[in-house]
Parts: structure tokens; C-alpha cells; sequence
């Protein structure tokens, strides 16, 4: 056993040294005269953007295709393929409703991401101005991009906020254990600006306990008018610890609230 984890050990180095030979040939070959004549900083911006927005996003779409299920697991999916934020709040009513329980309870439709509203919110947090309508990145559900994004932003800053994504679930279509319903939603809270785990994309950071937000957004409901009920499916999903699209670290019990906008209380 001893020989094995000495084994296991030298090889680890031999890798670690392997890597770190390969990326001071790279730097050899390619970057040791741009950067010795001052230029360092157009490099490694240049590399970061080509490697970020570029070439990650291939990679990680490449490999999720191969591996990613291609149906319902209660997970949004990146614009890279990778496992998003999880889905944890059930709607059923109308789009009107839906959208005026939010608004009565303080919300802020998003924006839709453009060139336009994201050079806004790179602004407004740069400078701490007041967004309550920034956009939120894309996730994908059902092969589709969220119909709407509803947020509440903290002391008028967008780098910190409450935000839901919402799709309109497909026509006839269950959820596993044949429940039913019109919309589903994933809740999360932005705590801070950073970069991407997996790209290296500027994004916000989630916190990990998305239960908490769950709640949240639930108990916001009892400031509208408009009448509700909920009914928690406990272990709809096993619970689980796991990382979102960006990597930041994300559990949850797995139970899934159900709203329902058509019943009086």
C-alpha cells in the first residue's frame, strides 16, 4: 500500500511537472518577445478573451453533448451545454397572473440581454448606479431560453440582487410523478460579480443555499393581492450538492413548491 501511494505521488508530480513544461515552452515560442517589449497586457486580455468567449464555449459544448441527457432532470442548461442553476418553484395560472403576483410583490421584470443592456449593467455595477431591470444571463429549459426573468436588487446596486428565471412549460407535457404545471422556475441570489469557473467569463456568483431563495421568493408573495396556494412536494428531486454553470457550489433538500394562481384560499 505504501509503494502504491508513493507511486500514486510521483506520478502526480511527473504531471504536475509535465504541464508546467509545456506551458514555459508555450511561453517560450509565443509570448516571451510580445511580453519583454511591454505588451503583456494586450496579451494575456487577448488570450483571455479568445480562450473565455471563444474557444471554452466550444469545448464545453462539445463535451456536453456527449454526456448531457437531453430530457428533464430539474436542472436549466448553460449556453455552453453545462448544468445550470436548479429548478425549484412550480407556477400554475395564467402568463397575467403569474407576471402581477411578482410585480404586486415587488419585482422587477428584466430586460432582455443585448449589446445595449449589458454594457448598462457592466456601467451601473462598475459605478454602483441602480438597475432594478438589469438582464440575466440565458439558461435553456426545454431547449429554450427563459420567457421571462424577474429580480429585486440590493441597496440599488445590480452586483447584489434577488433574481428568478421562468419558462412556460411545453403543452401536455408531465413532470416526473405526472404532476402538471404552466411554469417553472429557478430562483437564485447574486452575491457578487466574478469569473466563471469553466469559461472564465465575467458573471455573477450565486450563494449555494438556492433553498433559501426558494423560500424567499415565496414569502415575498404575501405582499400582493392576488390569492395563492402552495402545496411542497418534499424529495421531488434527491437532495444534492453540486455546482451551477458558472461552478459556484449549489444544495438543496429537493422538495418543489407548486403555486397555484387559480384557486381561491
Amino acid at each position: 500500500m505504501i509503494l502504491i501511494k508513493i507511486a500514486h505521488l510521483l506520478f502526480r508530480a511527473l504531471k504536475f511537472v509535465f504541464i508546467m513544461t509545456i506551458c514555459y515552452l508555450v511561453y517560450i515560442a509565443l509570448l516571451s518577445d510580445i511580453l519583454t517589449k511591454g505588451y503583456h497586457i494586450i496579451a494575456y486580455l487577448t488570450i483571455w478573451l479568445l480562450s473565455s468567449y471563444v474557444i471554452a464555449p466550444k469545448v464545453n459544448r462539445f463535451i456536453s453533448n456527449h454526456y448531457l441527457p437531453n430530457y428533464f432532470i430539474g436542472r436549466s442548461v448553460t449556453s455552453d451545454g453545462l448544468l445550470g442553476d436548479p429548478v425549484n418553484i412550480a407556477i400554475n395560472g395564467s402568463e397575467e397572473t403569474m407576471k402581477n403576483i411578482f410585480l404586486e410583490s415587488g419585482w422587477h421584470i428584466a430586460d432582455n440581454l443585448t449589446f445595449k443592456s449589458s454594457v448598462k449593467i457592466v456601467i451601473a455595477s462598475l459605478l454602483k448606479n441602480s438597475y432594478p431591470t438589469a438582464p440575466v444571463s440565458t439558461l435553456y429549459l426545454f431547449n429554450d431560453k427563459q420567457s421571462f426573468a424577474f429580480e429585486k436588487e440590493i441597496n440599488n446596486n445590480p452586483r447584489r440582487r434577488h433574481h428568478i428565471r421562468v419558462w412556460k412549460t411545453p403543452s401536455n407535457w408531465y413532470l416526473p410523478g405526472g404532476y402538471k404545471t404552466d411554469w417553472l422556475c429557478a430562483a437564485t441570489f447574486d452575491q457578487k460579480v466574478g469569473l466563471s469557473l469553466y469559461n472564465g467569463q465575467i458573471t455573477h456568483k450565486i450563494i449555494g443555499n438556492v433553498d433559501q431563495e426558494r423560500d424567499f421568493v415565496l414569502n415575498t408573495f404575501k405582499n400582493s393581492n392576488i390569492s395563492y396556494q402552495i402545496n411542497v412536494v418534499e424529495n421531488f428531486t434527491t437532495g444534492y450538492h453540486s455546482k451551477n454553470g458558472g461552478g459556484d457550489r449549489i444544495y438543496t433538500d429537493g422538495a418543489l413548491p407548486f403555486v397555484d394562481l387559480n384557486k381561491d384560499i
